[in-house]
């Protein structure tokens, strides 16, 4: 494909997601179709030879179309709300003509600094405290844009983790990280996503599911009673993801109560708002943030709500140090004359995403 088809097909591609878009309550939300479908309607390799992409085109109404569920529609019930926006395909067109990559300034300056930028604004229309915002060139504090609030708690456990084994290991440098590891249990209520069994599963920690109350919300007795049980089986309690509204019942942990526990415990509290999140943008409902200011991390997802493409999770942590010393290399190749000078997103396990779809 030369410039020129790439000109004619590309304005085809806008009007086809045009009257997609347009017509798609017409659509059955959800395929009439079997398991295996689609295999059966293509060839068991892929071509030798290039085909005309009119062809290639035509195979989206006869064999993708029939297999979707459209999530756009406005009879999609399922799951959660995952809308996009004409602004947010158009920065996406964008993005992926430049497709620069961000791991670092160097890589790209405009990358990096929009990002920056967006996240303190995102920050700021949810009401998230100063300390969490990149505001100062002094500030610790700061967001990154990760693919999904399960990466974020993963990556925040991970720093909890390190945290808690520096820590011990400073009290008795012959502790190997290993068994101070075997010790680490982290914490969450029996109404958590899913997604953070998993992060204790694969960071290798004790995950313990606490009961929460008749209103399903993690409240601050049962935390201390369990902090209490695991210290006096030797383990060491390190890390608590609360939610504010729950994959179940959009339920909120007591943060007000939570976060000073943590402080005293030392305990990393990492604020899961995947659902919600996009909620505290208005005024009225930021009583459930309450409490935010004892938080390390918290994330929420604007690809629910706020019309932008999943996946897009943003997330900010208080102090940006511990994400450094979790996964920071410096390896040559990645060093420029403004290292230290400047933001380099590497070190946050940056996921790479369309920035423009915020502007």
């Amino acid at each position: 494909m030369d410039f020129e088809e790439y000109r004619k097909r590309g304005k085809e591609m806008v009007d086809y997601i045009a009257d997609y878009l347009m017509n798609i309550r017409e659509r059955r939300v959800y395929p009439d179709v079997k398991p295996g479908y689609l295999r059966q309607m293509v060839p068991d390799h892929a071509p030798f030879d290039p085909e005309p992409w009119e062809k290639i085109s035509a195979d989206i109404d006869t064999i993708i179309m029939p297999g979707v569920t459209h999530w756009q529609s406005p009879y999609m019930h399922a799951y959660f709300p995952a809308l996009n926006s004409f602004p947010s395909l158009l920065g996406d067109m964008l993005a992926d003509a430049i497709n620069c990559l961000g791991f670092t300034w160097a890589s790209s300056p405009a990358c990096t600094e929009l990002e920056t930028v967006v996240m303190n604004w995102l920050g700021k229309m949810i009401g998230l405290p100063d300390e969490f915002l990149h505001t100062r060139s002094d500030s610790p504090g700061g967001g990154v844009i990760q693919t999904t609030s399960s990466e974020a708690t993963f990556i925040c456990l991970l720093a909890g983790r390190t945290e808690a084994i520096y820590r011990y290991k400073e009290l008795d440098y012959n502790l190997e990280d290993a068994e101070i590891n075997s010790r680490l249990v982290a914490y969450c209520s029996d109404q958590a996503h899913s997604s953070v069994e998993k992060a204790g599963l694969i960071g290798l920690v004790k995950m313990r599911y606490i009961e929460s109350d008749d209103n399903l919300s993690l409240r601050g007795d049962k935390l201390v009673e369990a902090i209490a049980q695991d210290r006096n089986k030797g383990l060491i309690p390190f890390f608590l993801c609360a939610t504010l509204g729950t994959t179940g019942a959009c339920a909120f942990d007591n943060l007000q109560e939570l976060g000073p526990i943590c402080e005293k415990e030392r305990l990393w509290l990492h604020v899961d708002a995947a659902y919600a999140g996009t909620a505290f943008i208005c005024p009225e409902f930021r009583k459930w943030l309450n409490g935010v200011h004892y938080a390390d991390s918290i994330a929420f997802n604007p690809s629910k709500w706020m019309m932008v493409h999943f996946d897009c999770t943003a997330m900010w942590v208080k102090n940006s140090g511990s994400l450094h010393r979790t996964f920071n290399v410096e390896p040559l190749y990645l060093q420029h004359e403004n290292s230290g000078l400047a933001i380099d997103y590497m070190v946050c396990i940056h996921g790479m995403q369309n920035f423009l779809h915020f502007t």
